[in-house]
């Protein structure tokens, strides 16, 4: 058994644990209300225009001056599966389970006889990725030393995608980050978007007349890589509400279980005192009986 030094110093170990990670909480509560309303705000434009330029998917991809980033390159061998993750931990499952999506979609490629290859944002996926891929990581973005993750990194990300595709390393790209849906729940996603898919909803061969102006390639010169870089913006965005609200989660529940072992801890210092005490009175009665 232990003794009452040793159960006085755990108690007040985990006490000193229990306020750090109180106080993580409340600083992941408060970056959660701002992280939050960034993502929210920024979903109805990227699903509008998600949906718009699938729609011309749907009526121009099979053309054969349809751009590449609209009707892909004719084969689908080689795919990119670009991974969201954060550079910091206690934040639950959240990284975890971002990895965990790529992974199976990477497996179930490399099923169907398909080259996979991973283009990774953050530290955190990066050992369990390189372990279970060895060699297949051609890019690595660290966002390390930066504070707000925001537009200007999603137009890096999507600019070095580009390149990549205009040089014809991959066929086909897979987004892949977490959907914030409130503070208890992070959905990790994972979505296509080079080249872009028709939506579900619209039929392929719809014969719809499409009108552009000023210039059908001005246009979708313009409209594609923003959709791409948009779509890598809202992952960010929800990434960012997703890792302080299973941190946020996470702490809390470590500063839950931090006060249910203190209790147990303070139960057992107790008994131990009290046996102690007991032992050393019939100690004393003993020896004084014996005089």
């Amino acid at each position: 058994m232990a003794s009452l030094k040793e159960l006085k110093g755990r108690i007040v170990s985990v006490k000193s644990t229990q306020k750090i990670t109180k106080a993580k909480k409340m600083v992941a509560a408060a970056k959660l209300r701002k992280a939050q309303a960034a993502a929210e705000a920024a979903r109805p434009y990227a699903e509008r225009l998600e949906g718009v330029v699938a729609s011309l998917a749907s009526k121009v991809g099979a053309s054969d001056s349809a751009p590449k980033l609209l009707s892909g390159t004719g084969k689908s061998d080689t795919h990119l599966l670009v991974v969201l993750n954060s550079d910091r931990g206690l934040a639950g499952a959240f990284n975890s389970n971002i990895v965990k999506a790529a992974r199976d979609k990477a497996l179930e490629l490399q099923a169907q006889g398909k080259k996979v290859l991973f283009y990774l944002v953050g530290r955190k996926g990066r050992p369990v990725i390189a372990r279970l891929f060895p060699g297949q990581i051609i890019e690595q973005y660290e966002t390390t030393g930066i504070r707000d993750i925001g537009f200007e990194q999603a137009s890096d990300i999507s600019a070095k995608v580009m390149e990549l595709y205009e040089a014809g390393a991959f066929d086909v790209a897979h987004l892949f980050y977490s959907k914030f849906r409130s503070a208890l729940l992070q959905i990790a996603t994972g979505q296509q978007m080079i080249p872009v898919p028709p939506p579900a909803d619209v039929p392929t061969s719809s014969g719809a007349a499409v009108e552009y102006e000023p210039d059908e390639e001005a246009i979708l010169a313009d409209l594609l890589p923003r959709n791409v870089t948009i779509q890598i913006f809202k992952g960010l965005l929800e990434n960012a509400a997703s890792e302080q609200g299973a941190s946020m989660t996470a702490m809390d529940n470590a500063t839950r279980n931090a006060g249910d072992l203190i209790n147990k801890l303070t139960i057992v210092y107790n008994r131990t005192r009290q046996a102690a005490i007991t032992t050393e009175l019939i100690e004393i009665i003993a020896g004084a009986e014996a005089l």
